[in-house]
């Protein structure tokens, strides 16, 4: 198995060598804190074995959270490489190493970022929201999460073993082929990229069947949360989407490992088929990524509007729109590829098309808020910078559906632009705020709002910094994966734009670390912001009708809905509000009761019986 394993590939530079060596430290600092507690059992019983959805959806955060620190350092480095290497300087990357950060980079925030952030949030809330007391498979589901962490840990093992891949994210042939990439970087790739995915297409199917088949007696699919409505949309995306990539995959690994052809141009390969094939996936991929997240922003706005969401109806059909349109645009990734002016006007009409149900989501959001009680927390700042990010953003891809003005920015930093704008404003801003909208449910207590508010700020300006630049530079030419330009020192040029964009990177990386500050000061100082009612932001789902944190089992008895937003449905009739594992001549009471009547039973008869022989037995587990 380690045959071709040798000391050369031990063999790291200075940056590489101390990032393989802090991972280490890390790791052995958690090792001595289980073993120094003593909670090696506990962690394995409750944690790395349970199949209970919710521990296996913190699980998926706490992964990604990993992954989003190493993915952002890497934006940091490729910024910091591009201030540094103008004209006669040469910056502290060499050409190759600055290739495999900005692969690592794009594969860590698409595959281990977002997917993980989507998945966790799904397996904590999904099942919750439709009175649910699990998934439908939860041993897949425990698998789905241990091929996610198995590939993430491909990409970490590269800063140790050997090197990554230098092709871009996306492995195009024949750069990837092994003519060209003949070390193991692409190959790690290639393992960290199908094991995943294979992941997240079980987790696609397990959360279909929860879906169609474990709602609570009620819950038609129209009165189902608008998150649920996301989530299936997303879902119905990744079991058709993720074939395709597992498949191509699959023949790109048979390419350099068994000597075939698919994608080489000997023998009759044709690279340009494994491009298809990638955005066949990739376009789709995009909204399994943001689908969930315009499910988040509307449980949001509705909550802290105190309103109920504007047009439910038009929602739900404009995310089937899009499920659907998501497939039939991809080619507008390769508009300069030369399929024709007739193959490009189709592509460029859908791609402008699928504008119009994301635009309805938009005016929805504003018109729910519009004339509400807006609260103006953590999670409703978010919202209010996504609207104005993913809107900007969507303008400009609008304007790159048009053909001919694709092939003036194609592979530009404007593309890196607009691309940032819906993943980040999108994805990333979206988690964060359904983050601190679902914190207390998952563990008890709010999350430090002040500090919530500095984070927020750090990542808004930062990514404005960071990214806005970028639109200007694509404009006047700079490329995307530039790792060195010819300028001058002065304020005329690139220079300039690209030390902006740098220090962006800087704030939004303080952002990052202050959410980290948050999360430790929130758990230090928990008792203060404790939720005791389950209940902190006067919710309208069912997740909300239960204690925070849930009960393993979530519904002690199967909730029955009669409308949409049911518990709010329920506040608003003037029922009181009961938790249903509370004492209210429940199946769970009178199993307690009964408990409790052994449990006493045992110590009556371990005080007053005697036993001559067996004296020990008195304190035997079973008795007590």
């Amino acid at each position: 198995m380690f045959g071709n394993l040798t000391i050369d590939a031990f063999h790291q530079d200075a940056i590489e060598a101390a990032a393989g060596i802090s991972m280490i430290v890390v790791g052995s600092i958690v090792i001595g804190i289980l073993f120094y507690y003593r909670r090696w059992k506990w962690l394995w019983r409750e944690w790395l074995t349970s199949v209970d959805h919710k521990k296996i959806g913190v699980m998926y955060l706490i992964v990604s959270f990993l992954m989003l620190f190493k993915g952002i350092f890497d934006a940091v480095m490729i910024r910091a490489q591009q201030v540094t290497s103008i004209g006669d300087m040469h910056g502290y990357l060499d050409p190759s190493h600055f290739q495999q950060v900005v692969t690592a980079h794009g594969t860590t925030m698409i595959f281990f970022v977002a997917m993980g952030v989507v998945f966790g949030l799904i397996n904590i809330i999904l099942p919750l929201q439709i009175g649910a007391r699990d998934v439908a498979f939860p041993f897949l589901n425990s698998l789905s999460f241990w091929l996610f962490a198995s590939g993430s840990m491909f990409i970490m093992v590269s800063l140790i073993v050997g090197k990554f891949s230098g092709t871009g994210w996306v492995a195009y042939p024949p750069l990837s082929e092994l003519k060209y990439s003949p070390g193991v970087g692409v190959d790690y790739w290639l393992w960290s990229v199908q094991i995943s995915g294979l992941g997240s297409l079980l987790s696609g199917i397990n959360f279909l069947v929860t879906i169609f088949k474990m709602r609570c007696p009620g819950m038609t699919l129209m009165k189902m949360p608008i998150f649920v409505w996301s989530a299936l949309c997303a879902m119905v995306l990744v079991v058709f989407a993720f074939p395709i990539l597992t498949a191509t995959i699959g023949l790109l690994s048979f390419d350099r490992l068994l000597g075939m052809h698919f994608f080489t141009s000997d023998f009759g390969g044709n690279p340009m088929m494994y491009i298809n094939l990638i955005w066949a996936w990739g376009h789709p991929e995009v909204y399994i990524l943001m689908l969930p997240f315009f499910g988040v922003f509307s449980e949001v706005v509705a909550t802290f509007s105190q309103k109920r969401l504007f047009g439910y109806v038009s929602m739900v059909w404009a995310l089937a729109a899009i499920t659907i349109l998501s497939f039939l645009v991809w080619l507008h990734h390769f508009f300069t590829m030369g399929a024709g002016a007739n193959v490009n006007a189709f592509f460029g009409v859908m791609t402008m098309i699928i504008a119009i149900p994301t635009g309805v989501k938009i005016f929805n959001w504003l018109f729910t808020s519009y004339e509400g009680k807006i609260q103006f927390t953590v999670p409703m700042l978010w919202f209010l910078a996504f609207v104005f990010v993913f809107t900007t953003g969507g303008m400009t891809g609008v304007l790159m559906s048009i053909a001919p003005v694709d092939f003036q920015v194609h592979n530009s930093l404007f593309l890196i632009a607009h691309f940032h704008s819906m993943v980040i404003g999108g994805v990333l801003f979206g988690f964060w705020a359904g983050f601190d909208y679902w914190f207390p449910k998952i563990t008890g207590y709010k999350l430090d709002e002040k500090l919530g508010r500095h984070a927020f700020w750090f990542w808004f300006i930062g990514f404005l910094l960071a990214f806005m630049p970028l639109y200007v530079l694509g404009l006047m030419g700079a490329t995307r994966r530039l790792d060195h330009f010819e300028g001058t020192l002065g304020w005329m040029g690139w220079t300039p734009l690209f030390v902006v964009a740098a220090i962006g990177s800087l704030l939004v990386i303080t952002g990052l670390t202050l959410h980290f500050v948050q999360l430790f000061m929130s758990i230090k100082h928990r008792r203060r912001n404790m939720d005791l009612t389950g209940d902190p932001w006067n919710g309208r789902t069912l997740e909300w009708s239960i204690p925070s944190p849930p009960p393993f089992y979530n519904f002690a008895v199967t909730p029955v809905v009669e409308t949409r937003d049911a518990f709010w449905a329920m506040k608003q009739s003037g029922e009181p509000k009961k938790h249903p594992h509370e004492p209210h001549g429940t199946l769970y009471w009178r199993a307690e009761l009964c408990l409790r009547f052994c449990h006493g039973l045992a110590d009556f008869l371990a005080r007053r019986v005697h036993f001559p022989r067996h004296a020990h037995l008195r304190h035997h587990p079973s008795l007590r």
